[in-house]
């Protein structure tokens, strides 16, 4: 059954963002993506195989039949049974539907802050991160919800910073990443303690880490959510994302004012590098083979960085504007990008093989294409 969900109504929808335990390697039926798109709350199912894609099927999600819901952040379970997407609309404020993989069907609900975005669970898939971006609220500290995957619980909800984004963890689950983009600042949550336990300030020369969660001395200025340029000389980083290395040592901090990679020593605390990025650099992911792939909403482009060396490898082209998201094909064969397109425009899927750094297909998706995940 398709449509919206109303109270019992059951909705179908999928799973995107970056998994952390999924099967390895293509099956011959290729790869089966889906993808979110917010401004119109429909989900598209794409089936890339011998090099072609198409679209599979589509469906619309939702809990409010009169207005958008707007499903922004989506994350699978690592043992694949269930997937979780985060709806950012709400009365005032949003919510997160668990849903069964094999059959589709609603499996659970919790509300949560003011515009749920980014989300993941943790290795052991029995909890779920949900960064509260609070896109429409005041410029006040918001907060990251934990919530009990099995019963859909939230059992914490921590104050981190102003709109933060890029919930991503560390691969042992010990640690949970973030980035505020009006605090120009990484936050790091103990996820023993379900505490922020230090921030990094991010900010082109103030660069500078410290205990709890930032107090506002980055002061960046909102840069229009990855779209809008910054204003001339502007130092701040406005950060959209936050994602550590394969192997946790490090973390890279998407500086979409100052269009950089910066780079922060997990261990240490302290400052690696900034690396040139282009133009409006928004979400990242990575490799176990040590790649970076890099979504840049301005430049129209995608980007692919050696991890190590922090050369950018290869710049590819998109079709459409305001590039979004990357999901990597748990081979480490393939970057699934979403590209949002702009007005009337569809949005589009790019499939960008990762060895030769090539764009291998484009497939037209609903508009303002945005969560991707592979399913299988």
């Amino acid at each position: 059954m398709t449509g919206r969900l109303a109270c019992s109504t059951v909705a179908v929808v999928a799973l995107a963002g970056l998994a952390l335990a999924r099967p390895a390697g293509q099956t011959p039926a290729g790869y089966l993506v889906a993808v979110a798109s917010e401004a119109v709350d429909k989900l598209t199912f794409v089936r890339f195989a011998n090099g072609v894609a198409r679209v599979e099927s589509e469906i619309d999600t939702g809990i409010m039949p009169a207005d958008t819901d707007g499903p922004h952040g989506l994350a699978s379970s690592p043992d694949g049974r269930f997937f979780y997407v985060s709806l950012a609309h709400g009365q005032p404020n949003g919510s997160v539907l668990k849903y069964s993989t094999a059959t589709r069907a609603v499996a659970g609900r919790v509300a949560l802050g003011m515009f749920p975005a980014t989300l993941q669970t943790s290795p052991d898939g029995a909890v779920l991160y949900v960064v509260n971006f609070n896109l429409h609220g005041d410029p006040v500290p918001s907060s990251v919800s934990v919530v009990l995957a099995d019963r859909m619980v939230e059992i914490a909800r921590i104050t981190t910073c102003r709109m933060p984004h890029g919930s991503r963890m560390s691969p042992d689950g010990t640690r949970h990443y973030s980035a505020c983009m009006m605090d120009d600042a990484l936050v790091e949550i103990d996820t023993a303690r379900l505490a922020v336990s230090r921030h990094f300030i991010v900010a082109r020369g103030r660069e500078a880490g410290g205990s709890g969660a930032p107090t506002g001395a980055g002061a960046a200025s909102h840069a229009g959510h990855g779209t809008d340029s910054p204003p001339p000389g502007s130092t701040a980083c406005s950060p959209t994302w936050a994602q550590p290395s394969f192997d946790g040592t490090t973390i890279f901090v998407a500086c979409n004012g100052t269009s950089e990679l910066v780079e922060i020593d997990a261990k240490s605390w302290t400052l690696r590098r900034r690396i040139p990025a282009r133009a409006g650099i928004y979400n990242l992911a990575v490799t176990s083979n040590g790649r970076l792939v890099a979504t840049n909403k301005r430049d129209q482009s995608v980007s692919i960085f050696d991890a190590v060396s922090g050369k950018e490898l290869a710049r590819l082209p998109t079709r459409r504007r305001v590039v979004h998201g990357v999901a990597i094909s748990p081979d480490d064969r393939y970057a699934f990008v979403t590209v949002e397109g702009v007005a009337a425009e569809p949005g589009t899927v790019e499939i960008i093989d990762l060895t030769t750094f090539q764009t291998v297909a484009t497939v037209d998706v609903a508009p303002q294409a945005g969560g991707i995940d592979i399913l299988k």
